[in-house]
């Protein structure tokens, strides 16, 4: 069955830099989309960006542009979410999705999802 597994997430201070990634598992992974969204305590689940099939195509939440990069690696079968500059509210439970997707920003398109990696940003 699908299978994504992210890690890399950590307590970082402001200003500082984490990589998370993604691994996936159970599919065809180079032949779907992949986003990060992410969820802060007692806030909803946010659309952070996402990447096409090919790599050719991202999309970015306007509260993490020219911060965060998003890549994939597709004979890996990985995608990475490099953060630079990270500021408190960027502290958030990360998670990473696919399916088959329409619209990169679009939540809904996403059917499967991993469990999430926490990251913490102090200031």
């Amino acid at each position: 069955q699908v299978q994504l597994v992210e890690s890399g997430g950590g307590l970082v201070q402001a200003g500082g830099s984490l990589r998370l990634s993604c691994a996936g598992s159970g599919w065809t992974f180079s032949m779907y989309a992949m986003g990060w969204f992410r969820q802060a305590p007692g806030k909803e689940r946010e659309f952070v960006a996402a990447v096409s099939w090919s790599g050719g195509s991202t999309a970015y939440a306007n509260s993490v542009k020219g911060r965060f990069t998003i890549s994939r690696d597709n004979p890996k079968n990985t995608v990475y979410l490099q953060m630079n500059s990270l500021k408190p509210e960027d502290t958030a439970v990360y998670y990473c999705a696919t399916g088959r997707v329409y619209d990169l920003e679009r939540m809904s398109d996403y059917t499967y999802w991993g469990q999430g990696t926490q990251v913490t940003v102090s200031s």
